[in-house]
C-alpha cells in the first residue's frame, strides 16, 4: 500500500517534491513518488489519517539565540495544536528563551519548560561577534554536555515523548537518540556552520563612527580569526549531535546543512570567497540543486538497548514558518486601531498619504530632525504617548527576542561634544546619571538597543587602554532587559532629513515599554518627547501586524524579520552582519522572493538612511500595494500549508511508532 500525507513527501534519493521550491511556495497536490521505508499508517478512502489509540507527545527544542527561532517554533507549534482533536499531539516547548515569547502557543495548549539547551554567539553589538568569548561560551557548554544530556533524556522519558523537534539545538537530537525516539530538525541553518565560521579570514572592521565612542573599549575587541585546529574538535561535537536527526525540514533562506548532506562539507569558511564575502559558485550550485541529487549522510543508530530501527534519513523543503497577521490588519479599521495604539494621529493613518518606516534594529543614535528651518518640516500635531496594546484590541505576539539577547553596548554617531550615557563605566570618568531614565531634554533612550555614549576624548585621539574593563555577556533570555539604551540627539537641526526621505514619512521605533516611557513624562519636560515624525511602539506590539502596516522596515538580516517582511511584502533595508554565515541564505531568499536593500554600517551609524529607504520603497511599492489589495487572502494559504505540514509531521511520527 502506498501513502501520501498532504502535499509533503520526503526528499530522499528515491523521490522528491517537485512543487515545493526553495522559496517555500507550494503549487498543486502531490502524487506519491516513492514507497515508505517503514510501517504504514491506515488511511481512509480520501487519504486522511485514521487516528490510532496511542497519543503523540512532541518535545520541541528551541534555541535561545534569537528572534527567528522563537517565532517559527511558535508558528509550527500552533499549526500542530490547531489540528483536529483526533490528530492533535501534546506539545512541550523547551528553551532558554523566556516563557512569554511563546504566549500564542501556550494559549493553544503548549507546555513550556525553561532550560539551557544551547550556547550563544556573544555579540558586543547587534551586528558584531566576539569570536574569543563565543568560543569560551561554547567550551563551557560542551564541558557540561553530559550533565545536560542526562537531564534531557530523563525529562523526555518522564513526559513520554514520542518525537523530538529541534530548531536548532543539537542537544535535542542527541537526547532523542539516547531515548530511542526519532527527531526532526526544523531550520534553515545549523550552529556547527556558525561556530566553524569563526575561523573565517574575513575581519569585521569597525567604522569611523564606531571608533569615536568609549563603549568600544568593549565592542572593539580585535576581531581575530580562531584557528581551525582549535575550533574543529568543538564543532565536531555540535555536528555529531545534528547527525542524530532523522528528518530535516529545510526552511527557505537555507545555507548548506553539513550534518545531512555530504557536500558542501565543513569547515564553513571554505564556502565563502573572502574577497567578495559571497558564497562560492559551487556552494550556490549545491543550494540550487534538487535535494534528490545531493547524497545524504547515513543515520546514527540507536543504542543496542532499543529494539526499533531508525527511519531512513530524509530532507524536505517546507514553506516559510511565519506568524500570521491579524485578520483585520489590512482593513482601514484594523490599520487605524494599531496606529492609534502607538499614538499616531488619525490624520496620518491613510497609506495613500503617509508612508511608514518600521525601525526594528537597536544601536543607533538618532539626530533629532529640525523643528524649524529644516528641509524636512515636522507635521504640526500634538504628541501622544505610546501605550501597550490590549489583548482585546490585537492579539499580542512574541516580544522581540532579539532585543533580549542583544548586548548592552552601544553604537555612536560621530560628534565631538562631550556626553556619557548611563551604564558606561570608563575608569576615571563619571557617568551622567546613575539611574535609568528614558529621556532627558537632549536624549531619548530606547531600551532593547545597546547603550549609546559620547567620547570624552578627542575624536581624533586613540582610545585609551584600561586594565579594569568588565565585559558583559549577552543577557540570558530569562533576565530582565531594563537598561539597554539608545537616544535622540537634539543638536544640529539640519541633520534630520537624512533619516527619512521626505515629510510624507513617519517612523515607528520598536523597543520602549509603557512604564519606561510614562515614568519620564512628568520629569523630563516637553523636550524629552520624540520629534514629530517618530513614534514608539509598545514592547509587546505584534510585529507581524506592525510589519504589515509598514512601507519599509529597517533592521538586521535575521530569519524572523525576513520571513515577516516576505509574508507582508514589506521592503527590507538591512545592515549586514559579516560574521553570521546564515545571512548568505537569507540574502539569496530576499533577492528571489522580496525586496532587500543593503545599508552599509557606516551609513547606518551616521543616520544616513533616506536613500536606502527610498530605493527599497520604489522597488517594493507595486508588490506592497498588491498585498494590501489582497488582504488576508494569503494568510488562508499559509494556514492551509501549515495544516498540511503539521499533518505530515504527525503522520511521520505515527508511522515510526507503529513500526
Amino acid at each position: 500500500m502506498s501513502l501520501a500525507v498532504g502535499r509533503y513527501q520526503p526528499l530522499t534519493r528515491e523521490g522528491s517534491w517537485a512543487d515545493v521550491d526553495d522559496g517555500g511556495r507550494l503549487s498543486g497536490r502531490l502524487a506519491l513518488a516513492h514507497q515508505p521505508r517503514f510501517d504504514k499508517t491506515p488511511h481512509d478512502g480520501a487519504g486522511n489519517l485514521n487516528r490510532t489509540s496511542m497519543s503523540l507527545v512532541f518535545a520541541y527544542y528551541c534555541s535561545g539565540h534569537g528572534y527567528g527561532h522563537a517565532t517559527r517554533v511558535s508558528a509550527l507549534a500552533q499549526h500542530l495544536l490547531d489540528l483536529d482533536a483526533s490528530l492533535k499531539p501534546a506539545v512541550y516547548i523547551v528553551s532558554s528563551a523566556p516563557k512569554h515569547v511563546f504566549v500564542d502557543s501556550i494559549a493553544k495548549g503548549a507546555i513550556y519548560r525553561n532550560a539551557t539547551i544551547d550556547p550563544v554567539i556573544v555579540q558586543p553589538l547587534a551586528y558584531r561577534v566576539d569570536r574569543e568569548r563565543s568560543v569560551s561560551t561554547l567550551r563551557t557548554f560542551l564541558d557540561a554536555r553530559e550533565r545536560i544530556l542526562e537531564a534531557e533524556t530523563r525529562w523526555l522519558r518522564d513526559i513520554g515523548a514520542t518525537c523530538v523537534l529541534s530548531d536548532a539545538a543539537f542537544i535535542g537530537c542527541l537526547a532523542a537518540t539516547d531515548v530511542g525516539i526519532p527527531s526532526i530538525l526544523v531550520t534553515n541553518f545549523t550552529f556547527d556552520s556558525v561556530y566553524s565560521y569563526l575561523a573565517t579570514s574575513i575581519v569585521d572592521t569597525p567604522t569611523e563612527e564606531s571608533h569615536e565612542s568609549q563603549h568600544h573599549y568593549h565592542a572593539l575587541v580585535p576581531d581575530t580569526p580562531i584557528p581551525l585546529e582549535e575550533l574543529a574538535p568543538l564543532v565536531e561535537q555540535i555536528h555529531a549531535g545534528y547527525r542524530c536527526a532523522d528528518m530535516l525540514l529545510r526552511l527557505p533562506g537555507h545555507i548548506p546543512i553539513p550534518s545531512f548532506f555530504v557536500q558542501p562539507a565543513l569547515p564553513s569558511p571554505d564556502w565563502v570567497d573572502p574577497l567578495t564575502n559571497r558564497f562560492r559558485s559551487n556552494v550556490f550550485s549545491a543550494l540550487e540543486e534538487s535535494a534528490t541529487d545531493l547524497p545524504l549522510l547515513g543515520s546514527i543508530p540507536y543504542a543496542q538497548a532499543h529494539c526499533k530501527t531508525k527511519p531512513a534519513r530524509s530532507a524536505i523543503p517546507i514553506p516559510l514558518l511565519v506568524r500570521p497577521t491579524s485578520a483585520e490588519i489590512y482593513t482601514p479599521a484594523g490599520r487605524a486601531k494599531l496606529l492609534a495604539s502607538i499614538g499616531v494621529p488619525a490624520a496620518l493613518h491613510d497609506p495613500r498619504k503617509t508612508k511608514i518606516l518600521v525601525v526594528s534594529f537597536g544601536g543607533q543614535v538618532f539626530r533629532r530632525p529640525s523643528r524649524s528651518g529644516s528641509a524636512t518640516p515636522s507635521p504640526s500635531h500634538s504628541r501622544r504617548t505610546s501605550r501597550e496594546l490590549r489583548r482585546e484590541d490585537l492579539n499580542p505576539g512574541v516580544d522581540v527576542l532579539a532585543s533580549q539577547l542583544s548586548s548592552r553596548l552601544s553604537v555612536e554617531v560621530k560628534r565631538p561634544h562631550v556626553h556619557v550615557g548611563p551604564r558606561l563605566q570608563v575608569p576615571g570618568h563619571e557617568t551622567e546619571s546613575s539611574g535609568n531614565p528614558i529621556a532627558t531634554p537632549s536624549h531619548l533612550w530606547i531600551p532593547g538597543a545597546p547603550p549609546a555614549a559620547k567620547s570624552l576624548t578627542s575624536p581624533t585621539s586613540p582610545l585609551r587602554a584600561s586594565a579594569s574593563l568588565s565585559f558583559q555577556t549577552i543577557p540570558g533570555p530569562s533576565e530582565a532587559t531594563d537598561a539597554d539604551e539608545q537616544f535622540f540627539d537634539t543638536e544640529d537641526d539640519d541633520y534630520g532629513p537624512s533619516l527619512l526621505p521626505d515629510d510624507s514619512w513617519i517612523a515607528i521605533v520598536c523597543g520602549v515599554s509603557k512604564e519606561q516611557w510614562n515614568s519620564t513624562q512628568t520629569d523630563a519636560g516637553a523636550d524629552s518627547e520624540l520629534p514629530d515624525p517618530f513614534y514608539i511602539a509598545p514592547r509587546d506590539v505584534y510585529m507581524p501586524d506592525l510589519t504589515a502596516v509598514g512601507d519599509v522596515l529597517l533592521g538586521k538580516l535575521g530569519y524572523g524579520t525576513v520571513s515577516e517582511c516576505l509574508d507582508s511584502a514589506t521592503p527590507f533595508v538591512y545592515v549586514s552582519r559579516p560574521l553570521f554565515i546564515e545571512e548568505h541564505g537569507l540574502r539569496r531568499l530576499l533577492s528571489s522572493q522580496g525586496v532587500g536593500v543593503e545599508l552599509s554600517r557606516a551609513r547606518y551609524e551616521a543616520g544616513d538612511w533616506a536613500g536606502a529607504i527610498d530605493e527599497a520603497y520604489i522597488q517594493g511599492r507595486a508588490g506592497k500595494e498588491q498585498k494590501r489589495a489582497m488582504g488576508v487572502g494569503s494568510a488562508v494559504q499559509r494556514a492551509e500549508e501549515g495544516r498540511e505540514m503539521a499533518e505530515m509531521i504527525v503522520g511521520w511520527a505515527e508511522k515510526w511508532q507503529n513500526t
